[in-house]
Formats: C-alpha cells, sequence, structure tokens
C-alpha cells in the first residue's frame, strides 16, 4: 500500500531566491559601475591591486549576473521531463561562479609574483580614490543583501562576492595609503596578493555548498538519525527504511521514506491519520515540508527488493 503527501514551501515566486531578485539586480549595477572606475583607474595609475581588485569584480558581476539569470530561469514552471523546472540552476550558476573565483585568485596571484623585485610607478591619489569609492559602493551591495544570504545559495555566494570585493577594496585602499605617505611602491603588488588570499576561501565555501546539493547530501541541520526517531515516535509505525532527504534549490529540502505501519491501523483505515502525523512531524521539527511518504503493511517487507537503512 503506497501513499504520497507532500507540502510546498511558500516562497514568493517559487524559491527563496526569488524575493531577493530585485535586490541582486541592484548589487549588479553598482558592482559593474565600480569594475568600469577601477578598470580607468588601474590603467591611469598604474596599480595592479586595482587591476587586481577590478578582475574580481568583473568576474563577482559575471557570477551576480549567473545567479541573477538562474533565479529567474528558476521561476518557470515545471513541465515533461523536468519535474521540478529549472530550479536546479540556481545551484549550477554557484558552482560556476565558484570556478570563476579560482580563476581570478590564480591570475592575480601570476601577476603579482611578475612584479615582484621589479614594481612600477603607482598613482596613488587616483589609486586612493578609486579604492574609496569602491568601498562605498560594496558596503552598499552588503547592505542589501544581508537578509537573503541565510535564505538563498544563490543570494549568499553574490553576499560571498561583494564581501570580497570590500576587503579587497580595503587592501587597495591601504596600500595607496601606504604609497602616499611612504613612496613604498611594492605596497601594491603586497595589496594584489591579499586581495587573491580572500577569494580562495570564499570559493572553496561556494563550491563545496553547491557540491553537496548537487551530490544530494542531506540539508544542513537535518539529522537523519533524528529524523528516523522522530518517524519511529509516530503511534503506528513499526519501522523505517529507504529513507532520503536531499535539497532541490535553497530553501526547498525535500524527504522520502518508506514507513512500516502495523496492520491494525491500515484495516482501521488509518493510514490517512499516520500520514498526517508524519508530515506535520518533520515539518514542524525539521523545516522539511516536502515530504513523500510510501507506507507498507508488515508482511510487504517480503516483497521488497534490497532496501537503504
Amino acid at each position: 500500500m503506497g501513499h504520497g503527501h507532500g507540502h510546498a514551501h511558500g516562497h514568493p515566486g517559487g524559491t527563496a531566491s526569488a524575493a531577493h531578485r530585485r535586490r541582486l539586480a541592484v548589487v549588479l549595477t553598482l558592482t559593474v559601475t565600480v569594475m568600469a572606475a577601477e578598470i580607468a583607474g588601474a590603467l591611469a595609475s598604474g596599480s595592479l591591486a586595482l587591476l587586481a581588485d577590478a578582475g574580481h569584480m568583473a568576474t563577482d558581476a559575471l557570477g551576480i549576473a549567473l545567479a541573477l539569470g538562474a533565479v529567474t530561469l528558476a521561476q518557470r514552471p515545471a513541465h515533461g521531463r523536468r519535474t521540478f523546472g529549472w530550479q536546479r540552476a540556481e545551484i549550477l550558476a554557484a558552482v560556476a561562479n565558484g570556478l570563476l573565483l579560482v580563476g581570478v585568485a590564480g591570475y592575480v596571484l601570476v601577476e603579482a609574483v611578475r612584479r615582484i623585485g621589479d614594481p612600477p610607478e603607482i598613482g596613488s591619489g587616483v589609486m586612493l580614490t578609486v579604492a574609496a569609492a569602491g568601498l562605498a559602493a560594496n558596503l552598499g551591495g552588503l547592505a542589501l543583501l544581508h537578509r537573503g544570504r541565510r535564505d538563498s545559495l544563490a543570494v549568499r555566494g553574490a553576499h560571498l562576492e561583494v564581501l570580497g570585493d570590500a576587503l579587497g577594496s580595503v587592501a587597495v585602499l591601504v596600500a595607496a595609503l601606504v604609497i602616499v605617505l611612504t613612496g613604498w611602491t611594492p605596497a601594491d603588488t603586497v595589496a594584489s596578493l591579499v586581495v587573491a588570499a580572500l577569494v580562495v576561501p570564499r570559493a572553496w565555501s561556494l563550491l563545496r555548498e553547491a557540491v553537496d546539493v548537487l551530490l544530494e547530501a542531506a540539508p544542513r541541520g537535518v539529522d537523519l538519525d533524528e529524523v528516523r526517531a522522530h518517524i519511529l515516535g509516530v503511534d503506528g509505525v513499526l519501522g523505517v527504511h529507504d529513507l532520503h532527504a536531499w535539497t532541490i534549490t535553497s530553501g526547498l529540502p525535500v524527504l522520502s521514506a518508506h514507513v512500516v505501519v502495523t496492520d491494525e491501523a491500515l484495516e482501521a483505515g488509518h493510514g490517512g491519520r499516520v500520514l498526517d502525523a508524519l508530515c506535520a512531524c518533520l515539518g514542524d521539527h525539521f523545516d522539511v515540508e516536502h515530504c513523500t511518504f510510501q507506507l507498507e503493511a508488515e508482511a510487504h517487507a517480503g516483497h521488497e527488493a534490497p532496501v537503504h537503512d
């Protein structure tokens, strides 16, 4: 005897990221503006740190654009073979962001090493002005994305990118001040290395989390041993097997399980009551509202293929 039961999460527009689409668009505009200013400033001043930060900005702009496009795709309705629509596009965008960040870090490291021992002349005044303007824009972007970073992997990726941009702007600003006050131009190379060092941990964190989703690992905060214990605690339940939990996209964890129910409960027509109790339990305790359960009689175990605990 099989029964399915599910609830959809109530995020406006369909996913957790959709509610923050406008904020992503504003941050994208800010990022592109700052990037253009930094490229112009790098050409005028000869600063590698400013150029590195502009490259970082360019990659982040592309990453945010990918996230924004993925969030838009994720709103398309499910149809045909894509039973969850395009919701996984957000996760693919997060992987692309992480890979792009790694590429930028590698480029900056190579360019910084080339300048060691042969630092060029730096226009510190232009460098200082552009870095200060970039930092102000980054702080505005962080304020816009702060609330949504807990709800959406796409927004979290954008938030991390803008945070890295802000820290990069601080490094460039400090380097510019050092050059203005002391004339020590290698500070520019040091700042570019700092920018690269800031990028790598963020890229690794984003890639690891996105790959976990693609590998259908259990969502963070969902302990399957605890889930199993709660299911077994429902009146009329004898056992549970083939228990799986994974994430479709940000804010949409799902779960499925085969649940063995007493013959008495099934014969008395209490399967619906057991099903409602299971869904209510998981929705309340684990924030997993999209659940599918197959209710089985005790005798059905002999007809099952080898199962996953």
